[in-house]
């Protein structure tokens, strides 16, 4: 009726290598579809905020379409929202670049 001792150790056994498996399945699946996209994105959107230049019309993280008037330094640009209405934004809240301007040619 019941189990001996060694029946039950046999029964209960497998490599404890075996069990991590799962585990180490789950964290690869969870890295290739959630971490790694997401890191692209960012780095997409470092690329994108560290090209802005005077002109490129954007759209703020708080949904305020303006155009880039001035560049100010490495984490700041001043955003033209209407005539003479200029706002200070910071680099990093700018979520899109609508229209990007082409540097003039040099001749």
């Amino acid at each position: 009726m019941f189990a001996t001792p060694a029946y039950a150790q046999a029964a209960g056994g497998g490599s404890a290598f075996a069990s991590f498996i799962p585990l180490i399945l789950i964290f690869a699946i969870m890295y290739f579809l959630l971490i790694r996209p997401q890191q692209k994105k960012a780095k997409e959107h470092q690329q994108m905020v560290a090209a802005l230049r005077r002109g490129d019309l954007v759209v703020t993280q708080g949904g305020i379409i303006g155009k880039v008037s001035k560049v100010k330094d490495d984490n700041e640009v001043e955003v033209e929202i209407a005539d003479g209405v200029k706002v200070r934004v910071v680099r990093g809240t700018i979520a899109q670049v609508i229209n990007k301007t082409e540097p003039a040619a040099k001749e």
